[in-house]
């Protein structure tokens, strides 16, 4: 089979986990029924000479394929079907924040086919979803009509700032949630994912912030929330949708009313040092000590209160 399709002139195979033989004919495992595919991929190349077609695995995310899939192919579906409608993007979306980390350039969670284009998607919804699924790593396959697709859905498609950051030859990492926003760290919801998401690039750090709320709303983050920023510095925002460079964040960053199912893309690279005599003098006032080793921060004991504010003349903490 494998044969036929390379002389056929595909360079990639899906393989669903359909249509599956009795045990007493397969004798195999979920991962036994695919490493043989991957053996004859992996045989092939070695006698043709050619490089091996690339192995899409599908089971769903049944069986945690990111966990042991990497072996045997490039890519692997994490959920059941896809389908061009908000409630079935959200509900990817949060499967996938939890297994963000397990893409890399040696394999990629599979969020499944675009659906930018079909369907009654809104502009922001099908701008979120090309969003979501290029920063997160996952494999960007057309499915909508070429012959009649809109301008619209052509722009979308064509962004070559985001689509840049999925293919970075540099950095080959998903974007992660940094906070979750209307919810807790890590809850499961499907209907409101992670909200807030950063990861690296060759050229900066990313920033996704989705509005998953049914309304516009206004989207704040302190920019030290990301693992990736450094904390006394400024930083060039520049925006991934409007191709505008959009001044200079210190500290924090919110972006104005984010419409309903709508996302901001940014790229946030160095600026330099901060400006002096900001206060307060950590960006996040956690655990923030003084040079003498006085927590500064309000935790109503020790040194650390509301007393050692006043004697130092600072402004009390519910009026910074």
């Amino acid at each position: 089979d494998i044969k036929l399709f390379q002389d056929w002139g595909f360079d990639l195979l899906k393989y669903d986990n359909c249509g599956v033989p009795y045990d007493s004919i397969v004798k195999e495992g979920l991962i036994g029924k695919y490493t043989r595919m991957a053996k004859a991929i992996d045989d092939l190349s070695k006698s043709s000479g050619k490089p091996p077609i690339l192995f899409s695995l599908c089971e769903w995310g049944r069986a945690q394929p990111w966990i042991w899939a990497r072996n045997l192919g490039q890519t692997w579906r994490t959920t059941e079907d896809i389908g061009p409608e908000w409630w079935i993007l959200s509900k990817i979306i949060n499967r996938n924040s939890f297994i963000a980390w397990a893409s890399d350039f040696y394999g990629h969670n599979d969020m499944d086919i675009l659906e930018v284009g079909n369907g009654q998607l809104t502009y922001d919804e099908a701008k979120s979803h090309f969003t979501a699924w290029a920063l997160m790593k996952s494999p960007l396959l057309i499915s909508t009509n070429l012959a009649s697709i809109s301008k619209q859905t052509l722009e979308i498609l064509k962004n070559k700032e985001i689509i840049a950051i999925n293919q970075d030859s540099v950095v080959g990492t998903s974007i992660i949630p940094f906070r979750w926003g209307i919810n807790t760290a890590w809850t499961h919801n499907i209907t409101h994912p992670a909200q807030y998401w950063s990861g690296q690039s060759q050229n900066g750090t990313v920033i996704m912030l989705l509005n998953v709320l049914d309304h516009p709303a206004n989207m704040f983050f302190n920019l030290t929330e990301s693992p990736w920023i450094r904390a006394g510095r400024q930083y060039h925002v520049r925006d991934l949708w409007t191709h505008t460079n959009n001044g200079t964040a210190v500290r924090n960053f919110t972006a104005h009313q984010v419409p309903p199912h709508g996302v901001v893309a940014l790229l946030l690279t160095d600026a330099g040092d901060e400006p002096a005599g900001l206060w307060p003098p950590c960006a996040r006032f956690e655990w923030c000590m003084d040079q003498n080793g006085t927590r500064l921060d309000n935790i109503g004991f020790g040194e650390g209160n509301e007393d050692t504010r006043r004697r130092r003349g600072w402004p009390a903490l519910d009026a910074v």
